[in-house]
């Protein structure tokens, strides 16, 4: 008996006291240190679960290392398990601490198995349900939400639980139902343990989880009420819940329901209140959004602005801020800005979110806008100088220098502290005259503004230039006047300088940015020059017009840019799909408009894709699939060479799926069957469809950059007379398409022999040359020798017995046969 009492007290009031103590301090810290996510719905429990590469059973927090040192110690040195029973009342506490020091310091395997043996040793112990309660939680760090969610269910049914207990049960219910998305089953649980927790932290934090899952359930008003029970608790809520429920309530307001005045009213309070300091981005960020939704966006960049200046820590909040700024001069077609903005953002979001990736091709778009304005503006004004005659040309950029030496003059006359009346620099006839008279009326150093002339970088920079005209450029060196090759000179060279130096002073500097030559010998003159000059801008307008009504849905943007497109007389590639693209615009703005350009494309187009497109005689076949499923299956096919059957089937589907997200694609394909089936110049054709249909679209640019790289590299490639040093030659049977069913017999004996000597190098393949024409094709011969044994060997084998007329061709003429659809004049060569 002595020997129980002894190791029960030394037990509890010594090691796990001190355990205790040790624990404590560790959860303080954790619970100090943690950071609410309140863009999500927060956790039950506030604890970071730390993400480890490699699974470790090494303790990391010092304070829950001690802990456990002394549960392990009272488990190791004052355990009485005797005649299978535990004679100390203290070691299902020591387990209980052994498992929550090792829960806390992220070791959930260990913890798990610290709770499983208290259950499985000590049933009878009066912490039997608490273990319980620790070990789901245990199982939900580890993804056992359904297990845990049983478990629970079942504990929850015992009559006589503990009040904490219960809470925490009830609690860590709600969390597995969280885990799993099923939020309405979540918050039975989690009101029950709000109304019976005695804890006002938890009490808080429940009812604003509470809320977060009204407001996710787009239960507006239950989240509304909710969050203003938080704000009632006033004092008894942790300051954090209440300002985040004042930011919640005005994001579950009623639609369009906002009392100004008194919405105004309780934010300058907030802002006006010394405990609110941590707290002041939020704010700021709600009044910048409730300016924002009064369109008054001055004030509501401002806010924002500010909200980032008073940033504490909050990577999200600042992320939002910057990208609410950013909408809004999107918005108010401030593309470049908005880009700006996007870009911060991007910098701060996770690199893998979903919100991350939208904004990333957003910015791609707007760097496609702020590109082609650029473009468009630039070629616009070089365009209107070069179309003016040579004296208005001469007038503009006189105006312009004027304003520009007004504009530099103004300037220095403020640095240097001048007065801004009738006489000041702006009347002085030189440079030397300006700073002479400037430095008079700002009264020497010690008055006005900058009054030393070295203060002033403008009037440094005039010095300079002013210096270089009239000595050249001279060394810093005794007697700089004289000269690097004038040591030696005498007097008379001396005065002779001064004299030159004299009459030098007395002309006028002369800027080049105020000679008008400067600039007018920059004006393009040749025709070529200002062609491309006009190819450029037009294709900037075509593909604004195109970003601005695809991507942005900014109609009347693109409609104006179409509009003033065709107003330049564009080239012909471009008339045709800046009509479609109108046609498409006003059909979802202006019926009367999209009419009439529906009638002009089929009148003055009538051949044209776009003109069989608008009326319906594209394509019967129809498909039960997805876009998506059409157009990967179509180009496995593709890639298998079956260019007839997906040819015809990419008709049916781009009439079907006419304004899917996958049609760009689907057009892209095409084009590259229609090369295969057709040659250079309908791929060609068929690029420049997609390049300018579909020009915002990843497909769009694909095109044009296989038009202006790839496809210049294909028409320079020209037949070659070959000789007896080519090494890679092909044996060819053509094939009316019409007779394929009839030819599957030599089809067979082909791929047999390719099979049979596939060791050599030798492969078939089928070819189609054009929609009419396969190719049979036998690769990997080495000489025409070689190939012409193989023909005759293939013609008198009784295996093969192969008698049809065989053509030879290297690798190289047979690569510039099938680019240029040439196959008569490779035969009519070959004669010769």
């Amino acid at each position: 008996m002595v020997n129980r009492g002894y190791h029960s007290t030394t037990t509890k009031y010594n090691v796990l006291y001190n355990g205790n103590l040790a624990f404590e301090q560790g959860l303080t810290n954790l619970r100090s240190n943690y950071y609410d996510n309140f863009w999500s719905i927060l956790p039950i429990e506030r604890m970071q679960v730390e993400e480890r590469l490699t699974e470790t059973n090494e303790p990391k927090d010092p304070d829950f290392q001690l802990a456990e040192e002394k549960a392990t110690k009272a488990i190791q040195k004052h355990s009485m398990y005797m005649g299978g029973r535990e004679k100390n009342p203290q070691m299902d506490e020591a387990y209980l601490m052994l498992g929550k020091s090792r829960y806390y310091d992220n070791r959930f395997i260990p913890a798990l198995e610290a709770f499983n043996y208290i259950l499985y040793k000590y049933p009878g112990s009066g912490n039997i349900n608490e273990a319980r309660v620790w070990r789901e939680k245990t199982n939900l760090r580890l993804s056992y939400d359904e297990l845990a969610i049983e478990n629970l269910k079942e504990l929850l049914k015992e009559e006589r639980l503990k009040d904490q207990v219960k809470v925490d049960a009830l609690a860590t219910l709600a969390q597995a139902y969280i885990n799993l998305e099923h939020l309405d089953s979540a918050a039975v649980p989690l009101k029950e343990a709000r109304d019976l927790t005695s804890l006002k932290e938890e009490r808080a934090r429940y009812t604003f989880i509470l809320g977060q899952i009204a407001s996710s359930l787009n239960d507006k008003t239950s989240a509304y009420s909710l969050f203003q029970e938080v704000i009632d608790m006033k004092r008894k809520s942790p300051r954090q819940y209440t300002i985040q429920s004042h930011a919640q309530q005005f994001v579950n307001r009623a639609e369009g329901e906002i009392d100004s005045v008194a919405f105004l009213d309780k934010y300058s309070d907030l802002l006006e209140d010394r405990e609110n300091r941590p707290y002041l981005d939020l704010i700021n960020r709600q009044l910048g959004l409730y300016y924002s939704s009064k369109t008054n966006y001055k004030r509501s960049i401002d806010y924002f602005k500010e909200s980032v200046k008073q940033s504490k820590g909050d990577e999200q909040l600042k992320a939002r801020n910057y990208l609410d700024i950013g909408e809004i001069y999107f918005n108010t077609a401030s593309y470049e800005l908005a880009g700006n903005y996007y870009d911060s953002a991007i910098s701060i979001l996770p690199t893998r979110s979903r919100e991350a990736y939208k904004i990333a091709k957003k910015r791609e778009s707007l760097h496609d806008v702020v590109l082609f304005e650029k473009m468009a503006k630039e070629n616009d004004s070089i365009l209107y100088i070069v179309n003016l005659s040579d004296s208005d040309r001469r007038e503009y950029f006189q105006k312009y220098a004027d304003e520009l030496r007004k504009q530099d003059f103004r300037k220095l006359n403020s640095e240097l502290g001048g007065d801004s009346g009738a006489n000041n620099v702006f009347n002085m006839p030189d440079f030397g005259s300006a700073i002479e008279k400037s430095m008079q009326s700002s009264g020497g150093a010690g008055q006005g503004k900058t009054g030393f002339y070295f203060y002033s970088q403008n009037a440094v920079s005039y010095g300079k230039l002013d210096f270089k005209k009239r000595w050249g450029n001279r060394a810093l060196a005794d007697n700089w006047r004289w000269g690097s090759s004038m040591g030696t000179a005498n007097a008379d060279v001396e005065e002779d300088l001064d004299v030159v130096a004299d009459s030098a002073t007395s002309e006028k500097f002369d800027d080049p940015r105020y000679n008008i030559e400067t600039y007018l010998k920059e004006v393009p003159t040749d025709l070529e020059e200002i062609a491309s000059i006009k190819k450029d801008r037009d294709f900037a307008y075509f593909q604004l017009g195109s970003i601005y009504s695809e991507k942005f849905a900014e109609f009347e943007m693109g409609a104006d840019k179409l509009e003033a497109l065709l107003l330049f007389e564009p080239e012909e590639r471009l008339v045709l799909p800046a009509l479609y693209k109108l046609y498409k615009i006003y059909s979802s703005i202006d019926e009367n408009k999209a009419g009439l350009v529906k009638a002009r494309i089929i009148s003055e187009y009538p051949d044209s894709r776009y003109a069989l497109l608008l009326q319906n005689k594209l394509g019967e076949q129809t498909f039960a699939e997805t876009s998506e499923e059409v157009y990967v299956r179509l180009k496995r096919e593709y890639e298998s060479g079956e260019y007839l059957e997906v040819l015809q089937q990419l008709n049916s589907a781009i009439e079907q799926f006419s304004g899917d997200d996958y049609l760009s694609k689907l057009e892209l394909l095409k084009a590259l069957v229609v090369g295969r089936l057709e040659g250079l110049e309908a791929y060609k054709t068929s690029l420049n469809y997609v390049g300018l249909t579909y020009a915002s679209t990843s497909e769009g640019k694909e095109a044009e950059r296989i038009l202006s790289q790839d496809v210049p590299s294909l028409a320079e490639k020209e037949l070659v007379k070959d000789d007896v040093k080519t090494t890679n030659w092909k044996i060819i049977y053509a094939v009316n398409v019409s007779d394929l069913d009839k030819m599957a017999l030599l089809e067979s004996k082909l791929k047999l022999y390719a099979m049979d000597r596939q060791s050599y190098g030798v492969k078939f393949s089928k070819d189609y040359y054009n929609a009419d024409t396969v190719f049979f094709v036998l690769h990997g011969m080495n000489s025409k020798a070689n190939a012409e044994s193989v023909v005759s060997f293939l013609r008198i084998s009784p295996d093969y017995g192969i008698d049809r007329e065989a053509f030879y061709i290297s690798s190289d003429n047979y690569a510039v046969v099938q680019i240029k659809k040439i196959w008569d004049v490779f035969l009519q060569v070959e004669k010769e």
